[in-house]
């Protein structure tokens, strides 16, 4: 959904949908920022009678989760009461499982990271170990206070199931096909845990940097927040511009993850999109170079080991350059409005990938419109908060 501009979900007026209706509200709210909405507004949004939207919100104040924020400026009448969320009512935390190092971020309903810890971890010693650091990262980042968390979202290498929750062959580390992740953190965590892959979480944070802008920590302890939301300067404000909403009507971006691996993250129609099978964006493993070198998936010439070999040998230009082949390619094939770049090789020369994707794509561009290539501005961590809030939000992530 695109709130900027004026697109909105419409809601039904049954009581069997009440969490539904809840949920759109919320999502309403979140989008505005501390701003806030008034309820002829939720109701010319939604669809949903007057009636309905201040039985609603009624229930949302009373679980904390909604609060007036004043009165809108009066126009001839009684001035409107504004109604916002409350982002500091719930919290979600996410985890980035990489192959030498893990992530866990706690975030509030906006999406702003409220603490953080990171560490090494050695994915290859087996899922056992992966889940023993992921419950202690979890607890590192836990609320002190004990306000209880809405979920914990995972993202990991892929391939895997994100239906069924269960991991794939990720490549080089066989013994992790088939382990049910989800469910054995679920017993460990008490919580809903999501489990998804870290390039479809990277898609996610990209998407949700739009909404994080509107929500500046004005309203909150400025000592509670890490600076890494879409407040924290100049980088993640352009971020924010170009991300997949930017534009106000913006909807289709890929984003490009380049770490100790390479793959792509498809955010399509207003979500993310994960193929039949949960396999979509395996984006490291398109072929550029027939006969080229052995990659590790088995097939020679691929995407990641022409541009990881060029990072090996220290000429970033090259890699660059090699990125941008394989996004020429996607673009062609999906008609995109963003290509957005991330993952810890990136991070290290942002300037030199984002010139080189974007040059390669000026030179392949059969349309003059070609997508706008630019930093993701969110980690892959965020990201998969951001997932782990999309149930509260009415969305499926």
């Amino acid at each position: 959904m695109n709130r900027g501009s004026g697109e909105s979900r419409g809601g039904v007026n049954l009581p069997a949908l009440r969490g539904y209706n809840e949920a759109l509200l919320l999502d309403l709210l979140r989008g505005a920022g501390p701003a806030g909405l008034g309820r002829a507004e939720l109701a010319a949004r939604t669809g949903l009678t007057p009636q309905a939207v201040s039985k609603i919100t009624a229930r949302l104040g009373a679980d904390g989760l909604v609060v007036e924020a004043g009165r809108a400026a009066s126009t001839g009448g009684k001035p409107r009461t504004l109604l916002r969320l409350v982002p500091g009512a719930r919290h979600a935390v996410g985890v980035h499982l990489d192959r030498d190092e893990l992530r866990a971020v706690r975030v509030d309903l906006a999406g702003r990271v409220v603490a953080e810890s990171g560490g090494p971890l050695d994915f290859g010693a087996g899922p056992e170990a992966a889940v023993e650091a992921v419950v202690r990262a979890v607890a590192r980042v836990g609320d002190p206070t004990g306000l209880p968390l809405l979920g914990v979202g995972v993202a990991a290498p892929g391939p895997l199931d994100h239906r069924a929750g269960a991991m794939g062959r990720v490549t080089g580390f066989p013994s992790w096909k088939g382990f049910p992740l989800r469910g054995v953190l679920e017993g460990r965590l008490g919580l809903p845990v999501l489990l998804d892959k870290d390039t479809n979480a990277g898609a996610a944070a990209a998407a949700g940097a739009w909404l994080w802008a509107a929500w500046p920590d004005e309203d909150a302890d400025p000592d509670a927040y890490t600076g890494r939301g879409a407040d924290a300067g100049p980088d993640a404000a352009a971020a924010v511009a170009a991300g997949p909403y930017a534009g106000g009507g913006s909807r289709t971006c890929v984003y490009l993850h380049v770490g100790t691996g390479l793959g792509a993250g498809l955010w399509l129609g207003g979500g993310v999109y994960r193929g039949a099978r949960s396999a979509a964006g395996e984006f490291g493993h398109q072929v550029l170079l027939l006969d080229g070198p052995p990659c590790r998936c088995g097939a020679r010439g691929c995407v990641e080991v022409l541009c990881l070999g060029a990072v090996a040998r220290g000429d970033l230009s090259e890699a660059a350059r090699i990125l941008g082949e394989g996004a020429a390619n996607l673009v062609a094939l999906l008609d995109v409005d963003r290509v957005l770049l991330g993952g810890r090789v990136v991070e290290a020369a942002p300037e030199v990938f984002v010139a080189g994707v974007g040059a390669v794509l000026a030179a392949r561009a059969l349309d003059p419109a070609r997508p706008v290539v630019a930093l993701a501005g969110a980690g892959v961590a965020e990201g998969a908060a951001e997932l782990a809030l999309a149930p509260l939000f009415g969305r499926a992530g």
